[in-house]
């Protein structure tokens, strides 16, 4: 037997390759299933199920219907931080999601990609890290490895494949500088979280 790249295999590893293959076939169930609980319209039920299945989310937080997970054990929000409906919360790197952050619908934050220089197109993984206070926009979509520091704006439809410094407001493909925040300090709360979104 060869892999994928035309490799003779020894028994053993078919053998692990087997089991390799039932353990992420089992992982992708789960992760269906958690996909149709982020349906349920009643959100202190979706949170609950996210929280069993290891994502760490303060009681304060959202995430509207509709998510998108990859892998969970590797997601944290903080508090007061509201995602709308559709994102993708990509957990195969590490996401930190800090407090108070607006995160509107249908966002992509991808914390895996391919490298495009390898013989066998092999992922990277690289944290995402979104500081407090941040907004980013309808359908922006943040790349694996980028910090977007406190306070910034990610203008809708944006593409962040570099990091963004602190009240910084970008917006484009590839997502640039394009303004500033005014607000220097803020101190403000998203309010209650919509339970039927």
């Amino acid at each position: 037997m060869k892999d994928k790249m035309g490799n003779e295999l020894t028994s053993e590893q078919v053998f692990r390759k087997g089991i390799n293959r039932v353990v992420n076939i089992l992982i992708e169930l789960i992760l269906y299933l958690v996909h149709l609980v982020g349906y349920i319209p009643i959100y202190p039920i979706r949170r609950l199920v996210y929280q069993l299945i290891g994502i760490r989310i303060d009681s304060s937080s959202t995430i509207h219907m509709g998510a998108v997970f990859y892998t969970l054990g590797n997601i944290s929000i903080g508090s007061d931080t509201i995602i709308g409906e559709g994102a993708v919360l990509d957990g195969r790197g590490k996401l930190h999601i800090g407090n108070h952050v607006d995160i509107a619908s249908e966002v992509m934050i991808y914390t895996s990609e391919h490298d495009l220089q390898s013989e066998s197109f092999a992922p990277i993984t690289e944290p995402v890290i979104i500081h407090d206070y941040v907004f980013i926009g309808p359908r922006a979509i943040i790349q694996a490895g980028v910090t977007i520091g406190k306070g910034a704006v990610v203008a809708a439809g944006a593409v962040v494949a570099k990091d963004v410094a602190e009240f910084a407001i970008v917006g484009g493909v590839p997502a640039k500088e394009i303004g500033e925040r005014a607000l220097k300090d803020p101190h403000y709360k998203l309010g209650r979280a919509r339970w039927f979104r």
